[in-house]
């Protein structure tokens, strides 16, 4: 089947192109190889479908009826070929995304211009800081943060985020600024929830903290932090309006956080749809302009 399908799609390029040769040319194949494939559609069919001359080729009344729908065939593939390219050449359709809370912040920022640009795109945000199951959400893209675990999906690191010690200023004032790291070990510590009560290892360090206060979720973290709970790694970019109205400071301490590398995972790394590395490229453009 598949070979006379070929063949119909030989039988419409010699009737487009006018000669056997000129076929030949445009399929990248020689003008015996096309010649054989009419030959055998002829006799697949049972019926002459060209009549040959030294001069021109014409086809037959029953050839005639056939090539309609051979040429038929050829365009609906082309408009399917066409419409695949539009779908990876141009962003359309809808866009899922799955994201941390706290990243949700820079999404509108760094895909307002893409959405702008393109209005047959759509957008739909998975958005939180718990596993979140990628196939079951039919998410395109997943962004996550540091080490990540075994996964058949393709990470794609598109940026950093900068993280450091902070805490409420009454916290502060209230308990003095922790800097030796037995301070740090007996201040009160707000850490994302890992499902155990087990004492936690800062980044960067050899400290093994027992936190005081857990969440699933680092913007609720934060807020816990601004009211005065504790000691909490924030990013930097995301407490920064917090620290600009005095909320949060910046511990000065001899502790440095290592950074935090940010990864957009796929399903696979080729043949990826417009809509998906357009967002990519948006969002390493956008995570390089706030470094």
């Amino acid at each position: 089947m598949l070979d006379q399908l070929k063949r119909m799609a030989v039988l419409a390029a010699v009737v487009r192109h006018g000669s056997f040769a000129a076929a030949a040319r445009q399929l990248r194949t020689s003008t015996s190889a096309v010649s054989q494939q009419v030959r055998a559609l002829e006799k697949d069919m049972g019926v002459t479908l060209l009549h040959r001359s030294t001069r021109k080729l014409s086809l037959t009344p029953a050839g005639e009826r056939f090539h309609a729908g051979c040429a038929a065939m050829v365009a609906a593939a082309e408009a399917a070929q066409a419409q695949l390219h539009q779908l990876r050449d141009a962003p359309e359709g809808e866009l899922r995304i799955s994201m941390t809370v706290g990243f949700g912040r820079r999404i509108g920022p760094a895909l307002a211009p893409l959405l702008a640009a393109h209005p047959a795109l759509k957008l739909h945000l998975q958005v939180e800081d718990g596993f979140t199951d990628l196939v079951a959400h039919r998410i395109d893209l997943a962004i996550r943060f540091g080490r990540l675990p075994d996964s058949q999906w393709v990470a794609q690191r598109i940026g950093t985020v900068h993280t450091s010690l902070y805490a409420a200023p009454g916290y502060l004032a209230q308990r003095g600024v922790p800097v030796a790291p037995e301070a740090l070990q007996a201040a009160d510590w707000l850490m994302l929830q890992d499902g155990t009560d087990q004492a936690r290892r800062l980044p960067g360090s050899e400290l093994r903290l027992q936190p005081r206060y857990t969440s699933n979720n680092q913007l609720t973290l934060q807020q816990l932090c601004e009211a005065g709970l504790g000691l909490a790694a924030l990013g930097d970019e995301d407490v920064s309006e917090a620290v600009a109205a005095g909320r949060l400071l910046r511990l000065g301490t001899a502790l440095v956080l290592p950074e935090l590398p940010v990864w957009a995972m796929t399903p696979q790394r080729d043949a990826q749809p417009a809509k998906v590395r357009h967002a990519i490229e948006a969002l390493k453009a956008h995570l390089e302009s706030v470094r």
